[in-house]
């Protein structure tokens, strides 16, 4: 034995010594955590709605049941785990964020997937033209369409069990008695809950699935009223006469969102001014969200207050802040029941209660722990709606605007009360601006991954636009709504129409500014969950360990510059495809309405501002009535790509030999075996297991639309093995830029 490995009995051997030490560190490490949270002080209850949250997003993310039991096993554990390390009482903070965190995650996974279970209505499997029978449930008029919506549950053609269905009735078939209890016979195009259109796109089978919707068409011919409704109270019917009240007052473009503002219906906007409002940072202003019930509820808070101080008999008598929270608190259940109680209606009188409740009680209104209070409600009785942007974006800027306001600098930025009236309101119009531009940062990573988009101005914009929303234009509305009823309503509209005149320009004004929209290309779930970790990071801290926040938010911005766009996008059904990179305009296999979603999602998910140019007008292309034929050079290599267009049958040599000549082959009808292309053939067998495709030839990465559905109810095909990695392999052997192109056979 080596003389330098003997040691005296007893004493541990140098290797062993190191090992214990190592182990002994990593045994401390829970000491370590507990010193951290115990040094620096933050709300427990803002991070257990977290908790909450992550356990919703966690149960979307994993694929099936299997994944869901074993996360909420891994919870348990946890929690137990939790129990078992505070044997000594001294790791208190320690042992109750891991059991509280446990045990969030794993309530908003169960909530998730108990609700699915409860309400998931599968989609019918294939489009049908079939005869319905049922009761009208709901009736929404869209006048910027020229059709009335209706949602109908009843019997349906070729089916057992009832359904529920959304369909759409052209205006020139409306009926006086068709509204909501009405029992009608109809005839109507059905087509399942369309899945993602792209991977990135909006999920529309998702929300279909929570809300109960089996298909979606249109209304075929005329319908037949088989039983009126009966005679009594609607509130759907109440919202469109005052819709239709408001309207009558007001022309215009005005009076569409006068009446969006007083009974919530969007119907009649017109199309160009929903656009401008969108790009200018501004659509939230047309939604019935937290600004306008906020803005009612304070109206009513302190006209009440004013009022009832004027009367010394109950000023002398009555709390006044807590009578006025009653009647605020009321007329905000009123307005959120008015305009139809929509999820994100409900969740912002939820969070205004919360706040009158605070005022009553004499605490502060502004608090994380108050917000989280809301939060958890809204996910209790809707833990779908965290996975949309509606919620994400609400609570993101209230958020915002509560860690801005509350944190030691812009406190500092107000507490010079020494200086002039005009530098105290320079610096509140300061800290305005600065709030907004918060605002706009903290939402932008959502924009960027739910739409592709982000406006670039929306800060600037809501500065003047909330104001003159809130202070100015919601107020007027009311005073002439209280007006009509002595019938002297007239100047009070006509100053509503002003109003709402300087909002539209302002909209369309800094919607035509140069790059007012910011285009990206899809953002991966890994980036989004950096840029959302690092928000919450710096939110819920206080000091200089909220300033960590910045190391997510950082790599997340690196891997978003880093994103490649897509090369070639390919919907589900194989029918529309979109190039990339030959110049600022979207090539297309088929021809696009200007507005229609298609488009749309084709040149969000490519990350491009410009228009869509079909291929056979492309010199590059060469087309006939069947296929195109398109050589792309990327990464230094030639791609050979062969797109059927047509419905003619052609010949199993003519194909089998195009195929072999080209790398990639698309198609929106199922090819034979014959055709063998070099790289990928995305025909109607594949993309019915893979949905959409983004293809990026210089990476050699295909993403789908099936890799992030996993298991869910609202995805049937199991998502298959794509052929990435064999499309890597034979990437290689595309023929060279440099070499002599065969040519395309169309």
């Amino acid at each position: 034995m080596p003389p330098q490995l003997v040691q005296p009995l007893g004493e541990p051997i140098m290797g062993r010594t190191r090992l214990w030490d190592k182990l002994a560190a990593l045994s401390s490490m829970h000491r370590t955590i507990e010193a951290f949270l115990a040094s620096r002080p933050f709300e427990r209850g803002p991070w257990l709605a977290v908790g909450f949250g992550l356990g919703i997003a966690g149960w979307a993310v994993l694929s099936g049941p299997w994944q869901w039991a074993g996360f909420l096993a891994l919870c348990g554990a946890a929690a137990v785990g939790g129990l078992l390390i505070d044997v000594e009482g001294e790791l208190g903070h320690l042992r109750g964020a891991l059991i509280g965190m446990a045990l969030m995650l794993a309530a908003g996974c169960a909530a998730v997937w108990a609700k699915s279970a409860l309400v998931g209505e599968p989609g019918i499997a294939r489009p049908e033209v079939v005869m319905i029978e049922g009761r009208v449930i709901d009736r929404q008029v869209e006048g910027a369409r020229d059709r009335v919506r209706l949602l109908v549950r009843g019997r349906v053609e070729g089916h057992a069990e009832p359904l529920q269905v959304r369909l759409n009735l052209p205006d020139a078939n409306d009926l006086p008695g068709l509204v909501e209890g009405a029992e009608v016979r109809l005839r109507a195009r059905l087509m399942p809950p369309a899945p993602p259109m792209l991977p990135g796109s909006y999920n529309f089978a998702r929300a279909a699935w929570f809300q109960g919707l089996a298909a979606t068409g249109n209304v075929i011919g005329p319908v037949t009223i088989l039983a009126s409704a009966h005679e009594g109270w609607s509130l759907r019917q109440w919202q469109q006469r005052l819709a239709d009240h408001v309207r009558a007052q007001l022309s215009g473009s005005p009076g569409t969102i006068a009446a969006a503002f007083a009974s919530g219906d969007r119907g009649a906007i017109a199309e160009t001014d929903e656009e401008a409002m969108r790009d200018a940072g501004l659509t939230h202003l047309l939604s019935i969200s937290g600004l306008h019930v906020s803005a009612v509820i304070a109206g009513a808070y302190f006209l009440t207050i004013r009022l009832l101080a004027l009367v010394p008999f109950i000023a002398l008598r009555v709390r006044l802040p807590l009578l006025a929270a009653g009647v605020g608190a009321l007329v905000g259940v009123f307005y959120t029941v008015l305009t139809g109680a929509e999820v994100p209606t409900v969740r912002s009188v939820s969070g205004s209660l919360l706040v009158l409740a605070a005022l009553a009680l004499g605490r502060d209104p502004l608090s994380l722990r108050l917000l989280a209070t809301a939060a958890v409600f809204v996910m209790l009785l809707w833990p779908e709606a965290v996975l949309g942007p509606s919620f994400q974006m609400s609570f993101a800027s209230v958020i915002a605007i509560v860690a801005f306001s509350t944190a030691a600098p812009a406190k500092a930025f107000l507490s010079h009360s020494h200086e002039g009236r005009i530098a105290r309101v320079g610096r509140h119009i300061a800290m305005l601006l600065m709030t907004g531009l918060v605002i706009e940062l903290a939402l932008m990573p959502i924009s960027l991954f739910h739409f592709h988009r982000a406006g670039v101005y929306g800060a600037a914009a809501n500065v003047l636009a909330i104001p003159l929303t809130t202070v100015l234009t919601m107020p007027l509305i009311a005073l002439a709504l209280a007006l009509d009823l002595l019938g002297i309503g007239a100047p009070a509209w006509w100053a509503v129409g002003k109003s709402l005149e300087l909002l539209l320009w302002l909209a369309h004004l800094v919607a035509g500014q140069p790059g007012a929209v910011t285009m990206m290309p899809g953002m991966s779930g890994g980036t989004f969950a950096l840029f959302v970790g690092g928000l919450l990071w710096l939110a819920m801290w206080s000091g200089r360990v909220r300033l960590w926040g910045f190391v997510p938010i950082a790599l997340g911005t690196a891997a978003l510059l880093l994103t490649r766009t897509p090369d070639v996008l390919i919907s589900g059904d194989g029918h529309h495809v979109g190039i990339t990179g030959e110049g600022p305009d979207l090539l297309v296999l088929r021809a696009v309405r200007e507005e229609s979603y298609t488009r749309t999602a084709l040149l969000e998910n490519a990350g491009m501002t410009g228009n869509a140019l079909t291929l056979e007008d492309w010199k590059g292309a060469d087309c006939n009535e069947d296929f195109c034929a398109v050589s792309l050079v990327r990464g230094g290599r030639r791609f050979e790509l062969l797109l059927a267009r047509g419905k003619d049958l052609v010949p199993i040599p003519a194909l089998a030999a195009a195929c072999a000549k080209a790398d990639i082959v698309v198609a929106d009808r199922r090819l034979p075996a014959a055709c063998k292309p070099r790289l990928l053939k995305a025909d109607r067998a594949l993309l019915g297991q893979t949905g959409g495709l983004a293809i990026d030839l210089v990476s050699g990465r295909v993403r789908s639309v099936a890799e992030t559905q996993g298991q869910h109810g609202w995805f049937r095909p199991p998502p298959p093995r794509l052929p990435p990695d064999q499309f890597r392999k034979r990437k290689s052997a595309a023929p060279d830029a440099s070499g002599a192109p065969e040519p395309a056979i169309p």
